[in-house]
């Protein structure tokens, strides 16, 4: 696979027959970590990690593929839901919801919902072949500023660690001001809020809609709440200036799995403006044809990574071959 599939912020980049997620950064010129495919096509992670996902990985002390899956579906969960309400998400007041058990030896570390204390419901997505498909995201000039600290350090572990945070029963006493202002919010839901419905939502058009229709779902007394929280929160972050409704959508690059064969993705030119960086599709696996869409539109077609970035480049041409990329367990 060729580097430089995202320009200047990341480039993802194929495993080779020796490489596991558990590997650390050793012989390496660039600092990467790993993702697994299931971020992307499940879960609809998004890169670069925000600083709320950054600091719970950073609080956990783990790598992003040492995340249990159903862990990450919280996190997402959690983060959106913020946002719906005028809420900053923190990494504390998410794990204040959950306690931690760290193994040995070392393995893959969840999040355990508290009795009585957690307000999302069990993610019942099956992920049995997740360690099946991965690559590295390997940081670049530009993506410095997002992954790593001024003195050069990463802003969560890279790499997996021997010593992930263990936490259990945390009090209240102990969140910041901040923190305890989203868990006394959070903490009015009574009936458990729809986990994956959340998750779904980061894929979705009109994504408060979407959310008000997951929680009806879930219960009325749940979206009548949701309404009244979100007119309140509104009006108080109106109240102190910040009257911006918040974007349940930003990011800079986003990676979607899907399948195929393209080669080759390349940005159309605005008028009079060149190529703008409004979406980069990046086709890198597998030879299966594609299928087209009932109006003839062709659609993405089987085995493939999408990448749409949203920052500013022009002239942008990606030349994938005909590869496919490895997984390893």
């Amino acid at each position: 696979m060729s580097k430089g599939v995202s320009g200047d912020i990341v480039s993802l980049e194929r495993v080779s027959v020796v490489d596991r997620v558990c590997h650390g950064q050793e012989g390496a010129t660039e600092k990467f970590f790993y993702m697994y495919m299931y971020h992307f096509s499940q879960l609809h992670v998004r890169l670069p990690l925000d600083d709320f996902t950054m600091g719970v990985l950073r609080a956990l002390n783990v790598a992003p593929t040492q995340l249990h899956p159903n862990s990450w579906a919280y996190l997402q969960a959690f983060c959106i839901l913020c946002k719906s309400l005028y809420l900053e998400p923190t990494p504390y007041a998410f794990l204040y919801f959950y306690d931690t058990r760290p193994q040995r030896p070392t393995t893959w570390l969840s999040l355990i919902s508290r009795p009585n204390i957690s307000r999302m419901d069990a993610f019942s997505q099956s992920f049995k072949h997740f360690k099946d498909g991965y690559f590295k995201v390997v940081v670049k000039e530009g993506g410095k500023s997002h992954f790593l600290n001024v003195d050069g350090s990463t802003k969560f572990p890279f790499s997996w660690t021997n010593n992930p945070s263990r936490y259990k029963d945390m009090g209240v006493e102990e969140l910041s001001a901040s923190d305890r202002e989203v868990v006394g919010v959070l903490l009015k839901f009574v009936d458990k809020l729809p986990t994956k419905g959340l998750v779904r939502v980061y894929n979705s058009v009109h994504p408060i809609i979407d959310i008000e229709g997951h929680m009806a779902q879930s219960g009325k007394k749940n979206l009548t709440l949701f309404q009244s929280l979100r007119k309140e929160m509104a009006a108080k972050a109106k109240a102190a200036g910040k009257a911006d409704v918040p974007n349940l959508q930003e990011s800079v690059v986003e990676v979607h799995v899907h399948g195929g064969t393209k080669r080759k993705a390349e940005l159309p030119p605005r008028p009079e403006k060149g190529k703008d960086v409004k979406k980069i599709r990046a086709a890198l696996l597998g030879t299966a044809s594609g299928a087209g869409s009932a109006s003839g539109e062709k659609l993405p077609e089987a085995g493939l990574i999408e990448l749409s970035e949203i920052s500013v480049r022009k002239d942008i041409s990606i030349d994938l071959p005909d590869t496919r990329l490895e997984a390893r367990p």
